[in-house]
């Protein structure tokens, strides 16, 4: 559906204004698709991207500072974060053997076995494959990497 439509206005001040609206606009629609997936789960949207993050490591382990650079929500609170999922038994913290002033954060086998779950429930690539051609995925993915800079 077109934004304008979504938001039901057609006051943009010029196509720049109306992008950044839908950018916004999607960024809240699929926030709020997959937090059913997320809530199903016992779990945020940061919680998952941690859990994620930490699966790309194993069996390595990672820091708080590593996990802050990688997070997708930059804002949030990695330290606070990792409390609670321990707290859930997702994750492991320990002192580093190296230097006793970082801790090492290691996901479970629990958070494996969540994370592998939530893979089979819900295949974020068949959802946009449902809207999106494989070259347009690439295309749309393309461009914001270009808005980035």
């Amino acid at each position: 559906m077109r934004i304008e439509d979504e938001i039901q206005s057609t006051n943009f001040e010029d196509n720049y204004h109306k992008a950044v609206i839908n950018i916004s606009y999607t960024y809240g629609w699929i926030n709020n698709f997959l937090r059913c997936h997320f809530e199903k789960n016992n779990l945020t949207s940061q919680q998952f991207n941690i859990l994620r993050i930490l699966r790309g490591q194993h069996p390595k382990p990672a820091t708080i500072n590593l996990l802050k650079e990688r997070m997708i929500d930059k804002m949030s609170d990695a330290s606070r974060i990792v409390d609670r999922l321990v707290q859930k038994g997702l994750v492991t913290r320990c002192t580093n053997s190296r230097d006793r002033r970082a801790v090492d954060i290691v996901i479970s086998d629990e958070g494996l076995k969540i994370l592998s779950k939530m893979d089979e429930e819900f295949k974020t690539k068949e959802f946009l494959r449902e809207h999106l051609t494989e070259q347009e995925a690439g295309q749309l993915s393309d461009l914001l990497d270009k808005l980035r800079g």
